[in-house]
């Protein structure tokens, strides 16, 4: 035991024994006093700390809410900035779909323009073109057969117009007088292809005669171009006896097969094409 606290129990021995009791109560009482207080004062520090910890609970979990609410902010001005750029994306899309469908418009407008432009060209070239054919088959009409197909003029030169001796391609002089003036009238035509072909009757081997219509064509090609007719408007071809026009056997059939064709095409109107579908309309 320290020397203080022996101290002290002799003087509270000496104030019992010297009729200090009512001191030693009001102290004991006071001091009681002073316990309930330091334990009220400890409840209330309790209570104060609990309130001030509940305090700061509701300060994080405001200060979280209100993080929150920032980047809450925050998405929503960005979305209403992305949505302004979309718009903005939108709008100028639409200024270029309504300026290239102003082009667009614009252009069909030329488009028909220009068609209506070449549709009428076309119709004059027609026009044209159809004036001289009228023209050619009128003038060649009055020196031989000639007959109107769909891509343009026949002129059929049977031995009754054009002859040869027997087994010769060479011309007679009335066959070239009568081709210097097919050549004359064809002079004066533009833009006509010309086809010679060679036709010969069923007599004889199918070679033989097929060799001969060829030199046959050839000959009337190479007078018509000796005439003055350009070699570029003309393809020559012999048919031998493949297109007969009369079956029969009298003298007269084999005259008639025996022949020489002149396809004219106008080019301003069809593309030369082949002569069968000249002669086949």
């Amino acid at each position: 035991m320290s020397t203080g606290t022996k101290a002290a129990l002799v003087v509270l021995a000496l104030l019992v024994a010297g009729g200090g009791g009512y001191v030693v109560n009001q102290t004991l009482h006071h001091i009681d006093q002073l316990n309930s207080q330091i334990s009220s004062l400890e409840k209330s520090l309790t209570k104060t700390t609990e309130a001030a910890d509940a305090a700061t609970q509701r300060a994080e979990v405001s200060e979280q809410s209100a993080r929150e609410s920032e980047r809450s902010r925050v998405l929503a001005e960005d979305d209403a900035a992305a949505a302004r750029q979309a718009a903005a994306n939108a709008g100028q899309r639409a200024t270029l779909a309504d300026d290239r469908a102003a082009a667009a418009e614009e252009a069909s407008t030329e488009a028909r323009a220009a068609a209506q432009a070449a549709q009428e060209r076309a119709d004059e070239i027609r026009r044209v073109a159809e004036t001289e054919m009228n023209r050619l088959t009128e003038a060649l009409g009055r020196i031989a057969e000639t007959r109107r197909t769909a891509l343009g003029l026949v002129m059929s030169l049977d031995e009754g117009y054009l002859k040869f001796d027997f087994d010769k391609a060479d011309l007679r002089l009335e066959s070239r007088e009568l081709l210097s003036r097919i050549a004359g009238i064809l002079y004066t035509a533009e833009d006509f292809t010309i086809t010679v072909s060679g036709h010969t009757d069923a007599r004889g081997a199918e070679e033989y005669n097929q060799e001969l219509s060829e030199r046959r064509a050839q000959a009337v090609a190479d007078y018509l171009i000796e005439a003055g007719l350009s070699p570029e408007l003309f393809t020559v071809q012999g048919l031998g006896q493949t297109q007969l026009i009369d079956d029969g056997t009298t003298p007269e059939a084999h005259a008639k097969n025996r022949r020489v064709e002149l396809g004219m095409v106008n080019a301003r109107i069809v593309q030369p094409s082949a002569f069968d579908q000249l002669q086949n309309p």
